[in-house]
């Protein structure tokens, strides 16, 4: 069990890296990181997906063994093991995903797990006023006017936050991790937050600052340090910082190089798709484009912008609270997924484990899930009906599979990928999405995927394509829209953006 009263006496901690590196097998996740973080500071840290951002705060907060290097903290070597050995050397990480149980108050949450106990009428129970007391005092301590019986259930999101880092705070830290802290915050309560941590920040507390909001970094952060590729790519102040020099640091020589042109678009006919003032109330707001026969779309935007939910909300899967979705020349203001496949429309989701495949039935009838109504448009289905669609799609988008009927789990995950594209290309589509569709797929597979989607385009299927690798979007689209905390804020053309353009533009929106 932690220990209900942990030390005291804790000031700050200097952390330093010393070629730290952590392999899997022949993927090298991180490889000699070496840097230092001083105390009173707040330290952004930074980088794309894949950069050995999220490795380097695992190995710190103890999830995981480095394979080689050392770390450091206020000058004595540190082996974390476990989270409670991180815990017992001052480092303590805030998720972004919150560790709070709803059905309990404050005081409970914040030293949950080493509730301190005392000796009554011969029996040992929980000591509730000493821990109200110590909650009360620790909120006080961090300016938060909020009472330690309350539930935090009662609580906003932000007020949760704040919370998970006073809990975080009771075990009196050295070093503080905050991933992604504003991911799901308003703006007021981004202020409350930046309020806190600039408190904990003149205590002396070395904190760590994981987020993709380049704007945050100037208002609360000293230094940013950004690793790429799982290298270190270098440390500045923030004084002598830009979002330029940043975004160079994490793209190299990559962030300014421009695409070539491909194709010429026609739009001069009617769009495929239109989408006007779509609004979901804390999602998206007043989301208006259209696409043309053949276009690719790209929606860019960081974690949290919006994207997957505008295309559920299209597709009809999610609820929408105002706006209209025009589909060859129908209008829908609330619409279903069956309605919207029989419109033209097809969907292949970001998680195909889970939303795009049934695992445990076979390739076969995987390819054949949402084109029953055109396979058996009498309702009796048969192998030999089905046969024609599996073995077009099997042949045109060249899915290896030893044997159709066996299940799809078994396949590669790029050829699974594939299998969702020829499900939904079986109901011979006018509009096709696809979300994060390289994901977790091999290098060929991902060039493979992307061959069929320029293919379908020049047969003239419209597609919006959704991918977090920005430089997936600049290759794939013809046109590019950004979306930022809900809203779309630029559309660029991806043969007049580099990359370093695109990024900042997701960070920052567009300049006044």
């Amino acid at each position: 069990m932690l220990d209900a009263n942990p030390p005291q006496n804790r000031t700050g901690g200097l952390l330093e890296f010393k070629d730290v590196g952590k392999t899997y097998g022949q993927t090298v996740a991180l490889t000699q990181f070496s840097h230092r973080f001083t105390p009173g500071k707040v330290h952004a840290l930074m980088g794309k997906n894949g950069s050995g951002k999220s490795t380097l705060v695992k190995i710190l907060a103890g999830v995981i063994l480095p394979s080689e290097g050392t770390i450091r903290v206020n000058g004595a070597d540190a082996i974390f093991h476990t989270p409670h050995d991180a815990f017992g050397a001052g480092v303590v990480t805030v998720h972004q995903e919150l560790s709070l149980i709803p059905s309990l108050s404050i005081g409970e949450n914040i030293f949950l797990g080493r509730l301190p106990m005392a000796r009554r009428f011969g029996l040992t129970m929980v000591d509730w006023p000493k821990l109200h007391r110590d909650a009360t005092a620790l909120l006080h301590e961090m300016g938060l006017d909020l009472s330690s019986h309350q539930l935090v259930s009662t609580l906003s999101v932000g007020q949760q936050q704040v919370v998970e880092i006073a809990k975080a705070m009771s075990f009196n830290p050295s070093v503080l991790l905050l991933d992604e802290p504003t991911s799901a915050l308003a703006t007021r309560e981004v202020h409350l937050l930046f309020t806190l941590v600039r408190r904990l920040r003149e205590r002396g507390v070395t904190i760590l600052y994981i987020t993709h909001r380049m704007n945050e970094l100037f208002e609360i952060a000293d230094t940013c340090t950004v690793l790429r590729d799982g290298l270190f790519a270098g440390s500045v102040e923030m004084t002598q910082a830009t979002p330029a020099s940043i975004v160079e640091m994490m793209f190299g020589e990559t962030a300014k190089a421009k695409r070539p042109a491909r194709k010429v678009i026609d739009r001069s006919g009617a769009p495929v798709l239109r989408v006007e003032g779509l609004t979901r109330q804390g999602l998206f707001s007043d989301i208006s484009f259209t696409v043309h026969r053949g276009e690719i779309l790209g929606i860019a935007g960081l974690l949290g912008a919006g994207r997957t939910e505008v295309m559920r909300a299209i597709f009809g899967a999610d609820r929408v609270d105002a706006g209209s979705i025009t589909v060859n020349g129908k209008t829908f203001t609330a619409a279903t997924p069956k309605q919207m496949k029989e419109v033209g429309l097809g969907y292949t989701p970001e998680n195909r484990k889970e939303a795009g495949l049934v695992q445990i039935l076979s390739t076969h009838d995987n390819l054949c899930l949402a084109s029953l109504g055109h396979i058996a448009p009498s309702g009796v289905v048969t192998r030999a009906r089905e046969q024609a669609y599996v073995s077009r799609q099997i042949s045109d988008l060249a899915i290896k599979v030893p044997e159709p009927m066996l299940p799809v789990s078994a396949l590669s995950g790029g050829n699974q990928q594939k299998v969702v594209i020829g499900n939904w290309l079986n109901t011979q589509p006018k509009v096709m999405f696809f979300d994060e569709p390289s994901r977790g797929v091999d290098v060929q597979a991902k060039r493979q995927i992307f061959d069929i989607i320029w293919d379908q385009a020049e047969r003239g299927l419209a597609a919006i394509f959704v991918s977090t690798e920005l430089e997936e979007v600049l290759e794939v689209a013809d046109r590019i829209l950004v979306m930022r905390q809900g809203r779309v804020v630029a559309e660029v053309d991806p043969t007049a953006t580099t990359l370093a353009e695109l990024y900042r533009l997701c960070m920052e929106g567009p300049t006044a």
